[in-house]
């Protein structure tokens, strides 16, 4: 028979207490090779004047897909290895688990759009100047006597962050779910659940704060740069990195959140179609910003009020 829910998240590893030295190795390698990738940046150019590579594609953007989005990753592999812990338990969370997990890919895939969606609303709702309906922001990018309408474009766009969009930022966001979600999250369970996933959203969002300093997600010299922009990277980390905390919880696996995060950047900067130039990026459109994130933190909240629904393996 088919497992159930429950039995899914009987797979996931669950220490009886805090592992301290592994917890802390692994932070110490996350953030190490990370941030040493974000100094190599940092020292080549920044995100805005790095050096091009090839078909346009900077250096920066390079590092960011690899060395940077994978350090959680090879610091999962690295803490294993270097502890002598063993591979069990990565092998176990790389397990799809598909009969009993199909709630939690189909709330990984549609979720966040859902989600963004109303946020990009409400950011609109409370900055309406900010609305353009005349689709500028693509117009004004459009050849003369392109075969394609600004409301064609946009069409393609949304198609795409629904479809493929997901499919294959998955396999980029698995460098940071293997990490986070795989093994520090079921490392900081002992602690309880919600204590777990806070801190597992918290740490993420501090884990992104050098490429923050340097223009990323917010751009430069919006009010309290950079610091106000680390601070809602931290906002936005904590509210989505519940519910991704929620789907490998329930499934008992890491590749929902794979899904949910590739969903995320998929989604992510819909809004910006419709948006007037120079936005204000702190506040939104796009996912990061602090209005868009309101219906992520309202679901965070609704789950962290109530760990045995955030955590049914628990029970």
């Amino acid at each position: 028979m088919p497992p159930s829910r429950s039995n899914a998240t009987d797979t996931l590893p669950r220490p009886h207490a805090l592992e301290r030295r592994r917890v802390l190795l692994f932070l110490l390698l996350a953030f190490g090779i990370a941030w040493a990738v974000g100094g190599v940046i940092a020292l080549t150019g920044g995100l805005r004047d790095s050096p091009p590579l090839v078909a346009g594609i900077s250096l920066a953007t390079v590092l960011l897909a690899t060395g940077y989005m994978f350090a959680p990753a090879v610091a999962h592999l690295l803490t294993r290895l270097l502890t002598d812990e063993g591979f069990d338990g990565a092998r176990r969370l790389l397990r799809p688990n598909l009969r009993g997990a199909i709630p939690s890919y189909l709330l990984a895939w549609l979720a966040p759009a859902a989600l963004t969606v109303v946020g990009v609303g409400l950011f609109f709702l409370v900055f309406p100047a900010q609305f353009d309906p005349a689709l500028s922001t693509i117009s004004d990018v459009l050849p003369p006597n392109a075969p394609l309408s600004p409301e064609l474009v946009v069409a393609i766009q949304l198609v795409a962050a629904l479809t493929v969009g997901p499919a294959i930022n998955t396999l980029f966001a698995l460098g940071e779910e293997f990490g986070w979600r795989a093994y520090l999250l079921p490392k900081l369970l002992p602690l309880g659940p919600r204590r777990a996933v806070v801190a597992v959203g918290v740490i993420w969002g501090v884990w992104h704060w050098p490429v923050i300093a340097m223009g990323y997600n917010y751009g430069v010299g919006y009010p309290g740069a950079p610091w106000t922009g680390m601070l809602a990277m931290v906002w936005m980390t904590t509210a989505t990195g519940t519910f991704l905390a929620w789907v490998t919880l329930r499934s008992g696996s890491v590749w929902p959140a794979a899904l949910g995060h590739g969903a995320i950047n998929a989604v992510g900067g819909v809004g910006v179609l419709f948006v007037r130039p120079s936005p204000p990026l702190l506040l939104g459109p796009t996912v990061t910003g602090v209005v868009v994130v309101l219906p992520w933190a309202v679901l965070a909240a609704w789950l962290l009020l109530r760990p045995e629904r955030l955590d049914p393996g628990a029970s």
